[in-house]
């Protein structure tokens, strides 16, 4: 969530941030009524510091007087101090039951969008950042879409996973199963190879860790939930991997870390349906290789620069054509400061499918998680957290069958090969 100083000492950008967002004006004016109670909350702190130094002044005016025999005077005092001692515990009360209500309309309100974010209210406003200089295929009039080229080829099962599961689960068989796991370990080997740890976290995680990331409140509908054991299955690992330094305090050498985790992510989707949604193009359970950065507030958006790079050589090894799109306000995620997001071409269906989001969240999510360093001064200070997919393979999967499709069956791209140990699907 959004730090109180923000509020504070930049109320301006927050709210042209916020407009950014497209919120409505009932959720912008819960930064005012955040200030209002901010206010309420210092007056009270100032009350109680002063009762509390009344309160120890007192005390060693009762020890004096009954060192010097002064009983009388002594037990006269005492009574003042209880009754200061009650009202410190109704102003505690009263701060402790203040700064829940701050804390509630915080979660309330999403990330202050960065200044370069653009206007807009759907992806339709997005802007392209970057376009690979590789030439969109030409396929030939018989092409086929991924969905048919996994019946002809035996690749993957979408009415098994209807049988099994349900709509939205996918059954991957012979190479299409093995061109999945060999995508799963060169996106690893990538990631280890750029000094990233790996991490293998749990699949389900608490409220604190769903909380702690900014999935809850804003994405609980969305979010597959076992109720009687109060987990959540995992969205992307970035909530696990993430939630590694909930409640930790580092030093300020320990900033810069770099992990990445492979989980399958499930995530409910709910309300999606038409030709968009068809075959790989959305799912609900699908896996992905997250990258994550805790940086110094300094180093964040250099870090950032550096997961793009990491990403754009992924999909020039995997030989497919891509951009990078810079998300608008009304496109961005609820924790989210500043988002990219990759697309690669899908060749047989004429449209760009997202397979990547790479954002830094600056303070928002290690301020919920009460993640902070200690400066050189021996300040605590929020660092900031960034993540990206790095990548997720559903649509990666989908891209390589379409744009790799031949006469005579889908080519391997050659960094794939090692990994497959096949060149060619036919």
């Amino acid at each position: 969530m959004v730090e109180l100083k923000i509020f504070r000492t930049e109320k301006e950008r927050v709210l042209k941030g916020y407009q950014k967002r497209n919120l409505k004006q009932e959720q912008i004016d819960l930064v005012d009524q955040i200030l209002h109670l901010d206010t309420e909350r210092k007056k009270t702190q100032a009350e109680l510091d002063q009762i509390l130094s009344q309160s120890n002044h007192l005390a060693k005016e009762i020890g004096e007087l009954f060192k010097s025999g002064n009983a009388q005077e002594a037990n006269a005092k005492k009574t003042a101090v209880a009754d200061l001692k009650e009202k410190s515990k109704q102003l505690e009360l009263l701060l402790e039951q203040t700064m829940a209500q701050i804390n509630e309309l915080q979660l309330q309100l999403p990330n202050v969008p960065n200044t370069v974010v653009p206007h807009g209210k759907t992806a339709e406003d997005n802007e392209v950042y970057f376009s690979s200089s590789r030439p969109l295929p030409v396929l030939a009039e018989n092409a086929l879409p991924h969905w048919e080229l996994a019946k002809k080829y035996k690749l993957f099962d979408m009415e098994l996973g209807v049988k099994i599961t349900g709509s939205g689960f996918i059954l991957y068989r012979n190479k299409g199963a093995r061109l999945q796991r060999a995508l799963i370990n060169f996106f690893l080997d990538e990631a280890v190879k750029a000094g990233y740890e790996e991490i293998i976290p749990p699949l389900l995680v608490n409220e604190d860790s769903a909380r702690g990331t900014g999935q809850l409140p804003d994405k609980e509908g969305q979010m597959y939930y076992a109720e009687k054991d109060d987990l959540y299955l995992i969205p992307t690992a970035e909530v696990p991997v993430t939630n590694i330094y909930r409640d930790v305090i580092l030093k300020e050498d320990q900033l810069g870390a770099k992990l990445c985790g492979y989980t399958p992510c499930f995530r409910r989707e709910a309300g999606s349906y038409g030709a968009h949604v068809k075959g790989l193009n959305r799912v609900h359970q699908f896996d992905k290789i997250e990258i994550v950065r805790i940086e110094h507030p300094d180093k964040s958006y250099a870090a950032l620069d550096e997961m793009l790079e990491h990403v754009k050589s992924l999909l020039e090894k995997l030989e497919l054509p891509y951009r990078i799109l810079r998300l608008c306000g009304g496109d961005m995620g609820f924790a989210s400061a500043l988002t990219y997001d990759f697309e690669v071409w899908s060749a047989a269906q004429e449209r760009w499918l997202e397979v990547s989001s790479v954002s830094n969240f600056e303070t928002f999510q290690s301020h919920r998680m009460k993640l902070r360093f200690k400066n050189e001064k021996g300040e605590s200070i929020h660092p900031h957290t960034l993540n990206g997919s790095a990548l997720a393979l559903a649509r990666i999967v989908a891209s390589i069958l379409e744009n790799h499709q031949t006469e005579d069956g889908i080519r391997i791209p050659q960094a794939l090969i090692p990994y497959t140990c096949f060149e060619k699907i036919n």
